[in-house]
């Protein structure tokens, strides 16, 4: 089965609507040529509106952060999984490490989100990875197990093909050190026989399943040659749109 690759980047808390608009226009503009592969920007809230409008009828996609698993009520600086549909988005963003750790989001709360997300046909782009601590005493691979055990729990065998995975080891996001795609590959290929002995071999296939974690235009081709990594989930990289360009084509190249 061939899977379509990603490259999706994540803003942060960056960007104001007037720059990511000029970010847009300039991707959009080196765009042309660059088919077979899915690029996804994940901007502010504040962004995403004026995102989608911008990129409608372009290869570019638009996906939220962050999304709350209620669909409405008293959740004071939430968004729900309407709000993002009416932005025309079809991805989220779910359990990036910044969440999990400085806004200590629990893996329960997160599979519930993932849950919502597929309900309301949203394509939930769930994230996991372990901490340098967890790495170092051998606990990689029992806390991807529990991250994905607890963030896939409601997800039925029909809809577990429609998740995105994005593997992000927290010691690599922003520090400027990226796992070797050797440890990639070694993460990404036990995801997906987890995956395979959840859901079976068919969704296995099927699934998705991204490195993130000090991504660069420099570094990007030595992942994406991997068969078994589907796209990259980009941080600080994909805050310029030249370098984000660059990232796009090293990885059609590498596929």
């Amino acid at each position: 089965m061939s899977r379509t690759p990603i490259t999706a980047g994540n803003w942060k808390m960056n960007k104001t609507v007037e720059e990511a608009s000029v970010f847009a226009e300039a991707l959009l503009a080196g765009l042309p040529g660059m088919d077979g592969i899915e690029v996804i920007i994940c901007p502010p809230f504040t962004a995403l509106y004026p995102l989608s409008q911008k990129c409608a009828g372009s290869p570019v996609q638009i996906a939220p952060q962050n999304m709350h698993w209620e669909a409405k009520g008293a959740f004071t600086g939430e968004i729900s999984a309407g709000m993002i549909q009416e932005c025309h988005c079809h991805y989220v963003v779910l359990g990036h490490s910044e969440r999990r750790h400085i806004f200590r989001e629990t893996s329960e709360e997160i599979g519930k989100k993932v849950k919502a997300a597929l309900d309301a046909h949203l394509c939930p782009i769930l994230c996991v990875g372990e901490t340098i601590e967890e790495r170092e005493v051998g606990k990689t691979e029992q806390i991807i197990k529990e991250q994905l055990l607890l963030g896939l729990t409601s997800v039925s065998p029909e809809k577990a093909s429609q998740v995105v995975v994005a593997y992000e080891p927290v010691w690599a996001i922003g520090t400027g050190k990226a796992a070797t795609p050797d440890d990639a590959h070694f993460v990404i290929s036990y995801i997906r026989q987890f995956i395979g002995d959840e859901y079976g071999p068919v969704v296995a296939e099927a699934v998705r399943i991204l490195y993130g974690g000090s991504v660069t235009p420099d570094n990007v081709y030595d992942f994406m040659k991997d068969p078994d990594i589907d796209g990259t989930l980009v941080g600080g990289a994909s805050l310029d749109p030249a370098k984000f360009l660059k990232i796009i084509q090293e990885s059609r190249r590498a596929k």
